[in-house]
């Protein structure tokens, strides 16, 4: 039916003795959906599948707080009103506690959060303390919240330190997204007890051994666990075997383990700026598990048969035992393909050839150009940004890459093929069709910059949209352009049922590569394992499993969120300190309140707000995304190049306030 009018009650009109009776039917009021608290205390809520959203007034919120899964009940339709409704059940919070400074009023003490969405102050009674004092940046877990006339209660989990103090910050981040560097003892002690077995002969029975095969890894500079290594042999026929070995977490991490517990209720590790936050701890995830250079480490492979053009002959996927002999960084790996001269010059080049050849078939066959260039933070002892860059990427990331999406979608291929007609389970990685609606929204905005892209059955192609982004490569709008066509796409998630990745343009794909770092990854290596043992998982553990990839997309969800939030701090912490300088940017964005301007190195991004231009008074124009000066007649466009001095940075709001030079 399209829109959440369907699901209110509709009218049949019946003649009958020239009179008209209206019959009422309510299929359902009571709708299920995600909540999203403005600023100002008010919510709305989405539904999955429908377009319009239910507005909840502050009164109706009955405690719900940003990004809850609610049970809401529609208020009557009123012709001509937006949809309303109000929280009738709390199914899932999103949070498991808030951030914020200590306070004192009254004998009271109480929590003022950091989000600025959470609106209501967490009362804590004094015995609940754990020892912090008035100003302290405090980490607080609300017991008691069931009326939403009174203010929640809560208790101190965790002194996290004084407010705009680097490490506090950070560690506020992940705790509001439920992440803790810290593990419990019972997880930590089952990880020491496994590292100290280490590798026995007994673990190397069944096993491929691939020890004398040439194999390396490439990884970050700052990496310290490697969950992906590439082996190379030349074969007698000229064509390649080219392997790739994923640490084999699931040989340690058991089922009902205190251990894979606590990583399934991770879910995934976090990537702050300074930090990462491991789903494992340190003895597995850097150590046991991490594929090290000179040591012999179990992993769970696939190794095909490829020729130059990136065609493949044959499949083997197994256990398997590998010695790495080199650990390549980014950069030095790049530095030999530059040189075209050093350690594993020729396996280096033929595998960077083929891949740029797997690049191109990806692209041919519909995939799109989503990858986008990192923020990177240089920082001092005490945590404070010195500088902001981005990190290009070059042949040597995409050399990995193609490897990794090579493996992931032929294990997707292939249980998925050998599953036919026996009914199995299995985990897929997939990316829907965007919205017809926001695609017409993203062909008008791009229209209004003059590039005219088509729709054919409500989605621009795949070609066209890539086409655009070439031809904006040193044009200084693609950055805003690549932001709004990623915006415009639906969301890749975790999902038993497959329908295919639309993004990488592939029919079946899951997440086989990471299983240091990802939990799905290694429900993908158990369920995989079991078919190649010719075993099946019983159909009613099937729900276990599709309920297991919805808990695995909102972890993946809340760590993107907290990637970005430490992200966004440093960058306003890096422009508080320059305040009164100059820089070049761009206008990333035009609203009837502002221009969002994006400075052209670091990416920081603020507003120049409409009250501030005060030369002349301003005009919105919506069709034309600028504003217009009434006496000047001076235009400012969104993509035009500015120059622009850094006018205020709020810390707790984590806004940059620019002003236009």
């Amino acid at each position: 039916m399209g829109t959440l009018s369907s699901f209110l009650c509709y009218t049949l009109i019946v003649k009958n003795n020239k009179k008209e009776h209206t019959v009422h039917k309510e299929p359902s009021r009571y709708l299920e959906g995600f909540i999203s608290i403005s600023p100002k205390g008010f919510g709305t809520v989405r539904v999955k599948g429908q377009e319009e959203t239910i507005e909840i007034d502050h009164g109706f919120l009955h405690t719900a707080c940003q990004g809850d899964t609610v049970k809401i009940l529609l208020h009557p339709k009123k012709i001509g009103a937006s949809l309303t409704g109000e929280v009738g059940e709390i199914l899932r919070r999103s949070k498991k506690g808030y951030a914020g400074v200590l306070e004192k009023e009254n004998d009271t003490y109480f929590l003022i959060p950091s989000d600025l969405k959470m609106y209501a102050d967490i009362v804590i009674p004094e015995n609940k303390l754990a020892g912090a004092k008035i100003g302290q940046k405090i980490f607080v877990v609300i017991t008691d919240w069931k009326d939403a006339k009174k203010a929640p209660i809560g208790k101190v989990e965790k002194v996290l330190g004084m407010p705009m103090e680097h490490n506090a910050e950070m560690e506020a981040i992940a705790l509001e997204k439920g992440f803790s560097a810290l593990f419990p003892t019972d997880v930590e002690n089952e990880a020491k007890e496994i590292a100290s077995k280490g590798i026995t002969e007994n673990d190397f029975k069944n096993r491929k051994d691939m020890r004398s095969v040439t194999t390396f890894t490439i990884d970050p500079v700052d990496a310290k666990d490697f969950d992906d290594a590439i082996s190379f042999k030349k074969l007698p026929n000229g064509h390649f075997e080219i392997g790739i070995h994923i640490a084999d977490v699931s040989h340690y991490l058991r089922l009902n383990t205190a251990l894979d517990t606590e990583a399934q209720g991770r879910g995934t590790s976090v990537y702050l700026v300074d930090r990462t936050i491991p789903m494992l701890p340190e003895e597995l995830s850097n150590g046991l598990c991490s594929l090290n250079e000179g040591v012999d480490r179990l992993t769970f492979s696939g190794i095909f048969e490829i020729d130059h053009n990136g065609d493949t002959y044959s499949e083997w996927f197994g256990e398997t035992v590998i010695n790495s002999n080199k650990r390549f960084t980014y950069e030095n790996a790049q530095q030999i393909l530059d040189d075209k001269n050093g350690t594993f010059y020729q396996e280096l080049h033929t595998l960077n050839l083929i891949a740029k050849k797997l690049n191109r078939k990806r692209f041919d066959e519909g995939a799109i150009m989503l990858e986008q260039d990192e923020v990177k933070f240089k920082l001092d002892e005490n945590g404070v940004p010195i500088s902001v860059y981005t990190k290009a990427r070059g042949d040597t990331n995409k050399l990995v890459e193609e490897f990794m999406l090579l493996a992931n979608r032929r294990v997707a291929e292939y249980m998925s093929r050998k599953k036919k007609g026996i009914q199995g389970v299995f985990l897929y990685r997939i990316h829907d069709l965007p919205n017809k609606d926001k695609m017409g929204d993203l062909a008008n905005f791009l229209k209004k910059l003059g590039y005219h892209l088509k729709l054919k059955d409500g989605i621009i192609p795949s070609e066209e949209i890539n086409a655009l982004i070439v031809k904006l490569e040193h044009n200084p709008l693609r950055d805003t352009v690549h932001t709004a066509i990623i915006r415009t796409m639906a969301k890749a998630i975790y999902s038993t049922k497959n329908i295919g990745h639309y993004g990488l343009g592939f029919k079946f794909y899951t997440h086989f590569t990471s299983p240091i770092r990802r939990y799905p990854d290694v429900i993908v290596h158990r369920l995989l394992k079991e078919f190649l043992a010719d075993k099946m998982i019983p159909k009613e553990k099937w729900f276990e499993y599709e309920h297991m990839s919805q808990e695995a997309s909102s972890q993946e969800k809340e760590a993107a969120e907290a990637e970005r939030a430490s992200i966004k701090y440093k960058q306003v912490e890096y422009m508080s300190k320059r305040v009164g300088q100059n820089y070049d940017g761009i206008i990333t964005g035009v609203t009837e309140w502002g221009l969002y301007i994006e400075e052209r190195e670091t990416k920081c991004e603020g507003m120049v707000r409409m009250r501030d231009l005060k030369s002349d008074y301003y005009v919105f124009d919506k069709k034309f995304m600028s504003i217009k000066g009434q006496k000047t007649h001076k235009k400012y466009t969104l993509g035009d190049k500015v120059k622009f001095k850094v006018r205020a940075a709020d810390m707790n709001k984590k806004t940059i306030d620019y002003e236009l030079i």
